[in-house]
């Protein structure tokens, strides 16, 4: 498991950041109980080695006129690396496609689109996403509400596995 490589304070660290990634590097240092300095080296080599991918605001769509979310379910005509591997770059460059995960299964892909109204997102659809090579099937279901969207990972499940394997 990638997280055992990590001690406690990393762990802490991470949980922190994921929490509140615009706090001061003096007030992660205090909640993990170490002081600034190592902290701060700590917080880059968790950077370099991959564990903290980037620090991002967290922005509602509705407020920005984005009021339509849509889950996309896909399903290609081949299933060949190359051929996946062009429709993930194809859904890279689609700006209303916002999270592209493969599955497995009946469907191919799970696409997260957000559109200001429904006829932008019908363009899309019928322009582009069913249009596109190797596409041969789209199931869509429009959003109604969201009861819960937590990025990140649980660092309290994390740290009960982790002290049961110790």
């Amino acid at each position: 498991m990638a997280a055992s490589r990590l001690d406690e304070i990393d762990r802490k660290i991470l949980a922190e950041l994921q929490a509140d990634g615009r706090m001061t590097n003096v007030e992660l240092a205090r909640r993990v109980g170490i002081s600034a300095p190592p902290c701060l080296r700590r917080v880059r080599t968790l950077e370099e080695q991959g564990f903290i991918c980037g620090y991002h605001a967290e922005v509602d769509p509705r407020e920005l006129g984005f009021e339509v979310q849509v889950f996309a379910m896909v399903g290609l005509q081949s299933q060949a690396e190359a051929d996946l591997s062009a429709f993930e770059a194809r859904c890279r460059a689609w700006p209303l496609v916002r999270e592209c995960h493969m599955l497995n299964g009946e469907v191919d892909f799970i696409l997260k689109c957000v559109a200001p109204d429904l006829s932008t997102f019908q363009r899309f659809l019928t322009e582009e996403l069913t249009a596109a090579d190797n596409v041969a099937s789209v199931k869509t279901s429009l959003v109604i509400r969201g009861a819960k969207d937590e990025p990140g990972v649980p660092f309290d499940i994390l740290e009960a596995r982790l002290s049961q394997s110790a």
